[in-house]
C-alpha cells in the first residue's frame, strides 16, 4: 500500500456551520464534488470531507452511533504545520475568530517547537505547529 492519505472525513453535527467554518473562517477553497450532502475541501494534496455524522454512521454500518455527540477528545489530532511562531499564532487566532475553541494556547513545547491546539464546531482537535524540522510543505524533511 503506498502510504498516503486521499480523505479526511469527519461527521459533523451541522454541515453548513462546519462549511462555513472550514470554508469562510479558515479559507480553506471548496472543491466542485461536493453538495448538499458532503463538503469537499480543498487541501494541498488530500480532500477533507465533512459529512453529516448519522450518515457516516449509516455508511459505515454503525447505526447504534447514530446521534452520538463526539466526546471531547477523539483520540487523535490533526495537524498543520507553518514556519514561524507568529504564524501559529495566526492561524489559531483565525480559527478562534471563526468560531473555533482553543484548547491549549500556543507556546514553547517540550520538543523544541512551538504550538497550539483549536477545537472546530464539533470538537476535532487541530494542532498548530512550527519547529524542531516539521515539515511545512508535503515531502519537505
Amino acid at each position: 500500500m503506498e502510504p498516503r492519505i486521499s480523505i479526511i472525513t469527519l461527521g459533523v453535527s451541522d454541515l453548513g456551520r462546519s462549511t462555513r467554518f472550514y470554508r469562510d473562517g479558515l479559507g480553506f477553497p471548496e472543491h466542485d464534488e461536493g453538495g448538499d450532502e458532503i463538503t469537499f475541501l480543498a487541501l494541498t494534496d488530500q480532500l477533507l470531507a465533512l459529512y453529516p455524522r448519522d450518515a457516516l454512521a449509516d455508511d459505515i454500518g454503525r447505526p447504534d452511533q447514530k446521534g452520538t455527540p463526539q466526546p471531547a477528545m477523539h483520540g487523535f489530532t490533526i495537524a498543520h504545520n507553518v514556519a514561524t511562531p507568529a504564524e501559529v499564532d495566526s492561524v489559531l487566532q483565525a480559527a478562534a475568530t471563526a468560531g473555533a475553541h482553543i484548547v491549549k494556547p500556543a507556546a514553547d513545547t517540550f520538543w523544541g517547537g512551538y504550538s497550539g491546539y483549536f477545537a472546530d464546531p464539533d470538537g476535532f482537535l487541530w494542532e498548530i505547529a512550527t519547529g524542531s524540522g516539521l515539515p511545512v510543505e508535503p515531502g519537505s524533511d
